[in-house]
């Protein structure tokens, strides 16, 4: 059969797919996108989080069919989706006005935590070096963290906590350890102990909202 995505923003087909390939299968051998690791393809690690229709799911677990007509996220696309995420916000901020209720103000009660932390340099540096020379897409905040916060060891699980991580801080901006700890309960790693992962989704959040400010 054939399966119809969009993936990242862009459509794809998939020709001859069986009624038992999942959805990680196509992603990695059919569109040539291998960004979503294939580990335990029992729904375990997480290390093949998408997003289908914006929602995180393990890609293991999805049958390729029940995709069809729908949108997926992949690690490939955060950059772009960042970037697009950031402009509408950008847009909506200037069509409210800077009066609008709610406005954050810098060291103001609206003001969340996190943007108090975006306030010291060490925290700003990051997101001026997003567009860093030899890079040909600038990394999305997320992912700029994992690296800068040195969450990043062997690899193989850092797709899908990116994922996991990029949909908590686009509907959560400035999350508490707990909601960290729950957004990143069903993604496992071997490496790092956590604690510098906990660390990077931190920080992407005070850089998102130094940004916003």
């Amino acid at each position: 059969m054939r399966v119809n995505i969009m993936v990242n923003g862009r459509p794809y087909a998939a020709d001859d797919v069986w009624e038992g390939e999942s959805l990680l299968y196509v992603l990695r051998e059919r569109l040539g996108l291998p960004g979503s690791k294939n580990a335990c393809e029992q729904g375990e690690c997480g290390s093949c989080t998408v997003r289908l229709d914006g929602v995180p799911v393990c890609a293991c677990l999805v049958a390729a069919g029940q995709a069809e007509g729908r949108e997926v996220l992949t690690v490939e696309g955060l950059a772009d989706h960042a970037r697009r995420r950031s402009s509408a916000t950008a847009e909506a901020a200037e069509a409210a006005g800077p009066g609008a209720p709610g406005a954050a103000r810098p060291g103001g009660p609206g003001e969340s935590g996190a943007a108090r932390l975006a306030g010291s340099g060490a925290v700003r540096r990051g997101a001026a070096e997003a567009g860093r020379p030899g890079e040909s897409v600038p990394l999305a905040p997320v992912q700029r963290a994992f690296i800068d916060a040195g969450a990043v060891q062997c690899g193989f699980c850092t797709p899908g906590l990116l994922v996991a991580a990029d949909e908590l801080l686009e509907r959560n901006p400035d999350p508490s350890d707990a909601d960290i700890r729950e957004a990143l309960s069903g993604n496992l790693c071997r490496c790092t102990g956590y604690e510098k992962i906990l660390d990077a989704v931190r920080l992407a959040a005070a850089r998102t909202a130094g940004e916003a400010v």
